[in-house]
Protein backbone atom coordinates (compact mmCIF):
# COMPACT_ATOMS: atom_id res chain seq x y z
CA UNK A 1 0.00 0.00 0.00
CA UNK A 2 1.17 3.13 -0.87
CA UNK A 3 2.18 5.98 1.54
CA UNK A 4 3.25 9.33 0.97
CA UNK A 5 4.15 12.39 3.00
CA UNK A 6 4.60 15.92 2.62
CA UNK A 7 4.79 19.32 4.94
CA UNK A 8 1.51 21.98 4.34
CA UNK A 9 2.44 25.54 5.40
CA UNK A 10 -0.47 27.16 7.50
CA UNK A 11 -1.20 30.81 7.04
CA UNK A 12 0.70 31.81 10.17
CA UNK A 13 3.88 30.43 8.35
CA UNK A 14 3.70 26.88 11.09
CA UNK A 15 4.11 23.76 8.73
CA UNK A 16 2.56 20.88 9.59
CA UNK A 17 4.04 17.19 8.87
CA UNK A 18 1.24 14.51 7.05
CA UNK A 19 1.32 10.93 6.10
CA UNK A 20 -1.55 9.70 3.81
CA UNK A 21 -1.89 5.76 3.31
CA UNK A 22 -3.87 3.94 0.32
CA UNK A 23 -5.04 5.28 -2.94
CA UNK A 24 -8.62 4.85 -3.30
CA UNK A 25 -10.81 7.72 -4.26
CA UNK A 26 -14.02 8.39 -5.53
CA UNK A 27 -15.73 9.22 -1.24
CA UNK A 28 -14.38 11.40 1.00
CA UNK A 29 -10.70 10.23 3.12
CA UNK A 30 -10.62 9.48 6.43
CA UNK A 31 -9.14 12.17 8.42
CA UNK A 32 -7.25 10.64 11.66
CA UNK A 33 -6.85 12.84 14.87
CA UNK A 34 -4.77 11.90 17.74
CA UNK A 35 -4.73 12.60 20.79
CA UNK A 36 -2.47 14.20 23.74
CA UNK A 37 -2.61 17.36 23.61
CA UNK A 38 1.15 17.53 23.27
CA UNK A 39 1.96 14.23 21.65
CA UNK A 40 2.91 13.30 18.22
CA UNK A 41 1.09 11.62 16.10
CA UNK A 42 0.56 7.35 16.87
CA UNK A 43 -2.23 6.08 15.02
CA UNK A 44 -0.37 4.61 12.23
CA UNK A 45 -1.68 0.95 13.28
CA UNK A 46 -5.14 2.41 12.94
CA UNK A 47 -5.06 3.84 9.66
CA UNK A 48 -3.69 0.61 8.45
CA UNK A 49 -6.79 -0.94 9.08
CA UNK A 50 -8.92 0.91 6.62
CA UNK A 51 -6.51 2.04 3.77
CA UNK A 52 -7.60 0.04 1.56
CA UNK A 53 -10.76 1.81 2.02
CA UNK A 54 -10.02 4.96 1.52
CA UNK A 55 -7.39 7.26 1.30
CA UNK A 56 -6.18 8.17 5.25
CA UNK A 57 -4.71 11.06 6.73
CA UNK A 58 -3.13 11.88 9.61
CA UNK A 59 -0.32 14.34 10.97
CA UNK A 60 1.59 15.39 13.59
CA UNK A 61 -0.37 18.49 15.41
CA UNK A 62 1.70 22.12 15.68
CA UNK A 63 4.34 21.82 18.31
CA UNK A 64 4.63 17.92 17.76
CA UNK A 65 7.05 15.59 16.06
CA UNK A 66 7.77 16.33 12.73
CA UNK A 67 5.51 19.72 13.27
CA UNK A 68 8.11 21.76 14.75
CA UNK A 69 6.50 24.87 15.88
CA UNK A 70 7.08 27.88 18.78
CA UNK A 71 3.67 30.25 20.19
CA UNK A 72 0.70 30.40 21.85
CA UNK A 73 -1.47 27.14 21.51
CA UNK A 74 -5.61 27.83 20.69
CA UNK A 75 -8.30 25.32 20.13
CA UNK A 76 -9.04 27.86 17.03
CA UNK A 77 -5.76 27.33 15.63
CA UNK A 78 -5.80 23.89 15.59
CA UNK A 79 -9.34 23.85 13.90
CA UNK A 80 -7.81 26.17 11.75
CA UNK A 81 -5.40 24.28 11.12
CA UNK A 82 -7.40 21.00 9.89
CA UNK A 83 -9.02 23.24 7.80
CA UNK A 84 -6.00 24.23 5.79
CA UNK A 85 -4.89 20.71 5.64
CA UNK A 86 -8.61 19.76 4.31
CA UNK A 87 -7.42 22.35 1.57
CA UNK A 88 -3.80 21.45 1.15
CA UNK A 89 -5.22 17.78 0.09
CA UNK A 90 -8.01 18.91 -1.58
CA UNK A 91 -10.83 17.43 -0.10
CA UNK A 92 -13.93 19.23 0.69
CA UNK A 93 -14.69 17.26 3.70
CA UNK A 94 -13.65 13.87 5.63
CA UNK A 95 -14.64 11.13 7.72
CA UNK A 96 -13.40 12.56 10.98
CA UNK A 97 -11.79 9.52 13.39
CA UNK A 98 -10.45 11.46 16.62
CA UNK A 99 -9.13 9.57 19.66
CA UNK A 100 -8.76 11.34 22.75
CA UNK A 101 -8.18 14.94 22.74
CA UNK A 102 -8.51 13.89 18.81
CA UNK A 103 -12.04 13.34 19.83
CA UNK A 104 -12.66 16.73 21.16
CA UNK A 105 -10.75 18.77 18.40
CA UNK A 106 -12.82 16.48 15.80
CA UNK A 107 -15.96 17.72 17.62
CA UNK A 108 -15.28 21.55 17.68
CA UNK A 109 -14.30 21.43 14.16
CA UNK A 110 -17.61 20.01 13.73
CA UNK A 111 -19.13 23.30 15.24
CA UNK A 112 -16.90 24.98 13.15
CA UNK A 113 -17.05 23.48 9.81
CA UNK A 114 -20.38 21.21 9.75
CA UNK A 115 -20.69 20.86 5.86
CA UNK A 116 -17.11 19.64 5.54
CA UNK A 117 -17.46 16.68 7.69
CA UNK A 118 -18.91 13.40 6.13
CA UNK A 119 -18.78 11.47 9.00
CA UNK A 120 -17.13 11.21 12.64
CA UNK A 121 -16.24 8.68 14.83
CA UNK A 122 -15.19 9.69 18.54
CA UNK A 123 -12.64 7.01 19.79
CA UNK A 124 -12.32 7.02 23.53
CA UNK A 125 -13.39 10.08 24.07
CA UNK A 126 -14.46 13.42 24.28
CA UNK A 127 -15.00 13.15 27.96
CA UNK A 128 -17.49 15.69 29.17
CA UNK A 129 -19.12 16.34 32.40
CA UNK A 130 -17.99 15.37 36.16
CA UNK A 131 -15.81 12.15 35.09
CA UNK A 132 -12.24 13.54 35.87
CA UNK A 133 -12.82 11.93 39.97
CA UNK A 134 -13.61 8.43 38.44
CA UNK A 135 -10.92 8.17 36.54
CA UNK A 136 -8.19 9.59 38.98
CA UNK A 137 -10.07 6.57 41.43
CA UNK A 138 -9.71 4.14 38.80
CA UNK A 139 -5.88 5.11 38.18
CA UNK A 140 -4.85 4.93 41.92
CA UNK A 141 -6.66 1.40 42.29
CA UNK A 142 -4.43 0.27 39.33
CA UNK A 143 -1.46 1.53 40.95
CA UNK A 144 0.97 0.65 44.11
CA UNK A 145 1.29 2.94 46.83
CA UNK A 146 5.22 3.44 46.22
CA UNK A 147 4.22 4.03 42.20
CA UNK A 148 1.87 6.45 43.14
CA UNK A 149 4.48 7.93 45.86
CA UNK A 150 6.97 7.68 42.65
CA UNK A 151 4.62 9.27 40.50
CA UNK A 152 3.75 12.61 42.81
CA UNK A 153 7.67 12.65 43.00
CA UNK A 154 8.67 12.79 39.31
CA UNK A 155 6.05 15.27 38.65
CA UNK A 156 7.25 17.69 41.72
CA UNK A 157 10.64 17.83 39.71
CA UNK A 158 11.46 21.16 38.42
CA UNK A 159 13.84 19.34 35.42
CA UNK A 160 14.04 15.48 34.52
CA UNK A 161 16.26 13.37 32.78
CA UNK A 162 15.82 11.82 29.83
CA UNK A 163 15.48 8.17 31.90
CA UNK A 164 12.88 10.22 34.92
CA UNK A 165 11.08 11.28 31.71
CA UNK A 166 10.63 8.07 30.76
CA UNK A 167 9.28 6.64 33.93
CA UNK A 168 7.13 9.38 34.20
CA UNK A 169 5.54 8.76 30.91
CA UNK A 170 5.60 4.93 31.95
CA UNK A 171 3.94 5.12 34.99
CA UNK A 172 1.58 7.88 33.51
CA UNK A 173 -0.25 5.56 31.18
CA UNK A 174 0.23 2.00 32.13
CA UNK A 175 -2.99 2.64 33.52
CA UNK A 176 -4.81 3.23 30.38
CA UNK A 177 -4.77 -0.51 29.71
CA UNK A 178 -7.21 -3.01 30.97
CA UNK A 179 -3.98 -5.18 31.07
CA UNK A 180 -1.84 -4.28 33.61
CA UNK A 181 1.20 -6.43 32.69
CA UNK A 182 0.87 -5.89 28.73
CA UNK A 183 -0.42 -2.08 30.19
CA UNK A 184 3.33 -1.93 31.28
CA UNK A 185 4.77 -2.44 28.38
CA UNK A 186 3.19 -0.86 25.83
CA UNK A 187 3.61 2.21 28.16
CA UNK A 188 7.22 1.93 28.33
CA UNK A 189 7.43 1.52 24.94
CA UNK A 190 5.49 4.43 23.68
CA UNK A 191 7.21 6.59 26.23
CA UNK A 192 10.36 6.47 24.66
CA UNK A 193 8.63 6.67 21.15
CA UNK A 194 5.52 9.21 21.40
CA UNK A 195 8.81 12.63 22.54
CA UNK A 196 9.01 14.60 23.02
CA UNK A 197 6.02 15.61 24.78
CA UNK A 198 5.17 19.32 24.48
CA UNK A 199 3.73 19.96 28.02
CA UNK A 200 3.84 23.58 26.96
CA UNK A 201 0.97 22.77 24.49
CA UNK A 202 -1.08 20.43 26.89
CA UNK A 203 -1.76 23.02 29.47
CA UNK A 204 -2.45 25.50 26.96
CA UNK A 205 -5.14 23.35 25.48
CA UNK A 206 -5.49 21.28 28.72
CA UNK A 207 -6.52 25.30 29.68
CA UNK A 208 -8.67 26.65 27.26
CA UNK A 209 -10.89 23.62 27.46
CA UNK A 210 -11.55 23.98 31.51
CA UNK A 211 -11.80 27.55 30.25
CA UNK A 212 -14.58 26.70 27.13
CA UNK A 213 -15.38 22.98 28.26
CA UNK A 214 -17.04 20.95 25.03
CA UNK A 215 -19.56 20.06 27.23
CA UNK A 216 -21.53 24.04 27.11
CA UNK A 217 -21.94 23.09 22.81
CA UNK A 218 -23.22 19.44 23.44
CA UNK A 219 -27.07 21.30 21.87
CA UNK A 220 -25.28 22.91 19.08
CA UNK A 221 -23.18 20.06 18.19
CA UNK A 222 -26.17 17.79 17.83
CA UNK A 223 -27.54 20.00 15.52
CA UNK A 224 -24.28 20.27 13.30
CA UNK A 225 -23.74 16.46 13.10
CA UNK A 226 -23.48 14.18 10.00
CA UNK A 227 -25.63 11.49 8.95
CA UNK A 228 -22.83 9.02 10.59
CA UNK A 229 -21.49 9.12 14.07
CA UNK A 230 -20.18 7.19 16.27
CA UNK A 231 -18.99 6.68 19.54
CA UNK A 232 -16.47 4.03 20.76
CA UNK A 233 -14.83 3.18 24.67
CA UNK A 234 -12.85 0.47 26.03
CA UNK A 235 -14.97 -0.88 29.35
CA UNK A 236 -11.95 -1.00 31.03
CA UNK A 237 -10.84 2.98 30.10
CA UNK A 238 -9.66 4.67 33.40
CA UNK A 239 -11.49 7.08 32.31
CA UNK A 240 -15.31 6.26 33.04
CA UNK A 241 -17.17 4.46 30.27
CA UNK A 242 -20.54 6.19 31.86
CA UNK A 243 -19.38 9.79 30.38
CA UNK A 244 -18.98 8.39 26.74
CA UNK A 245 -22.79 6.81 27.60
CA UNK A 246 -24.44 10.10 28.78
CA UNK A 247 -22.49 11.86 25.72
CA UNK A 248 -24.10 9.26 23.63
CA UNK A 249 -27.67 9.89 24.75
CA UNK A 250 -27.03 13.68 25.00
CA UNK A 251 -25.71 13.71 21.09
CA UNK A 252 -28.03 10.60 20.29
CA UNK A 253 -26.12 8.60 18.83
CA UNK A 254 -24.58 5.01 18.83
CA UNK A 255 -21.84 3.77 21.41
CA UNK A 256 -19.64 0.43 20.24
CA UNK A 257 -18.74 -0.72 23.85
CA UNK A 258 -15.29 -2.31 23.31
CA UNK A 259 -15.12 -5.26 26.07
CA UNK A 260 -11.83 -6.00 28.31
CA UNK A 261 -10.13 -3.04 26.15
CA UNK A 262 -8.67 0.35 27.60
CA UNK A 263 -7.75 3.61 25.82
CA UNK A 264 -6.37 2.42 23.15
CA UNK A 265 -8.75 -0.91 21.75
CA UNK A 266 -7.06 -1.36 19.06
CA UNK A 267 -4.46 -3.20 21.06
CA UNK A 268 -6.51 -5.50 23.24
CA UNK A 269 -9.19 -5.81 21.04
CA UNK A 270 -7.59 -5.67 17.41
CA UNK A 271 -10.16 -7.46 15.94
CA UNK A 272 -13.24 -6.00 17.45
CA UNK A 273 -12.19 -2.54 16.63
CA UNK A 274 -11.39 -2.98 13.06
CA UNK A 275 -14.82 -4.50 12.56
CA UNK A 276 -16.45 -1.53 13.57
CA UNK A 277 -13.81 1.40 11.74
CA UNK A 278 -14.44 -0.58 8.92
CA UNK A 279 -17.56 -1.08 9.21
CA UNK A 280 -18.16 2.65 9.84
CA UNK A 281 -15.98 3.91 6.70
CA UNK A 282 -17.66 1.94 4.47
CA UNK A 283 -20.93 3.93 6.03
CA UNK A 284 -22.54 1.28 7.96
CA UNK A 285 -21.74 2.92 10.83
Amino acid sequence: MTEKQGVAPMTDAARIHWTALGERTGQPPVVLLHGGPGLPDYLGPVAATVADLAPVYRYDQRGTGRSPWYGRHTLARHVADLTELLDAWGAASAVLIGHSYGADLASRFCLAHPDRVAGMLLLCGPFVGDWRAGDRAARDRRMSAAQQSRLRALLGLARRTEDQEVELLTLSWFTDHADPERGWHWAAQDARQRRPVNWVMNRELGGAGRADPLDQHLDALRRCLPARVEILGGTEDPRPLSALEALALRLDVPLTRVDGAGHEPWLERPEAVREVLRGFVRGRG
